[in-house]
């Protein structure tokens, strides 16, 4: 459902979800972009969820270039649905200094750091583990989410803090006797909010960027997703205004179309 929290659901075992994502920026303080990240996430285990990313960006009156890639891996402990579910979230990225993604806010991210020229900002590689607690909660159709998010750049920097927190619901729980695509129960929408926190040395709001963004998601049916986000930041040092768009696609038990494939 959300764009950069992420709830206590995992992937189905043997399921893979393909997700090109779309991000456009307008930072103001540098040119116009849209960036990109496609997702391949497959359910290994009913406890282990696994993702692989592939990201770029095409900056107006600059250049098209590939920003990077990552490996997530999302452990959830406790099998059964609990009050509070918790998952460990562990992620290993090699990105350029072009990324724009902006896939989460950590440490002292701003606006500020997107200026310069693709050609300047490629060549300067960052080798990160980001580690994530996952809290989320399903109650009478609301699903609530809160993530911590710690980012170590493995070229001896100080750890970097962040947060996401996220709140969604159906727009209608019963589903419809109508067998139909635009009815409401297809349709859930929620909020996020999420930012920086400084880093080990300096745990801190201030000085940091947030942001607000409202999340609309449809299910189109045949395991097909989409979801639109305008996202707004909240103080000086947030880019003031993305817009993200968001298409999945499911493929149930892709695990045993593998096996048919090889037999």
């Amino acid at each position: 459902m959300y764009f950069v929290t992420y709830s206590h659901n995992m992937e189905e075992r043997g399921n893979l979800e393909i997700a090109p994502n779309l991000v456009l920026g307008v930072p103001r303080v540098a040119n116009r972009y849209l960036a990109n990240w496609t997702e391949l996430e497959y359910g290994v285990t009913g406890w282990w969820t696994s993702e692989f990313y592939l990201e770029g960006q095409k900056t107006f009156h600059d250049s098209t270039i590939l920003t990077g890639l990552r490996w997530e891996n999302r452990f959830r402990p406790l099998a059964d649905e609990h009050w509070i579910n918790p998952v460990i979230y562990v992620e290993f990225e090699d990105i350029s200094d072009a990324d724009k993604a902006i896939k989460e806010v950590v440490g002292f991210d701003s606006r500020g750091d997107l200026i310069g020229a693709n050609s300047e900002l490629r060549t300067v590689r960052n080798h990160e583990i980001e580690t994530k607690l996952i809290l989320g909660s399903n109650h009478r159709g609301w699903n609530i989410s809160g993530n911590f998010i710690a980012e170590k750049n493995l070229a001896n920097e100080p750890w970097e803090f962040g947060y996401a927190v996220g709140a969604s619901r159906p727009l209608r729980l019963a589903a419809s006797s109508q067998d139909c695509h635009l009815c409401r129960e297809n349709f859930t929408a929620g909020m996020e909010l999420y930012g920086g926190l400084g880093t080990w040395n300096q745990t801190t709001l201030h000085g940091t960027s947030h942001y607000a963004a409202p999340v609309v998601a449809w299910d189109a049916g045949k395991g097909v997703t989409l979801r639109v986000s305008p996202t707004f930041g909240l103080n000086g040092n947030s880019i003031p205004y993305l817009l993200r768009v968001g298409l999945s696609y499911e493929i149930p038990r892709f695990d045993r179309q593998l096996r048919r494939w090889f037999r």
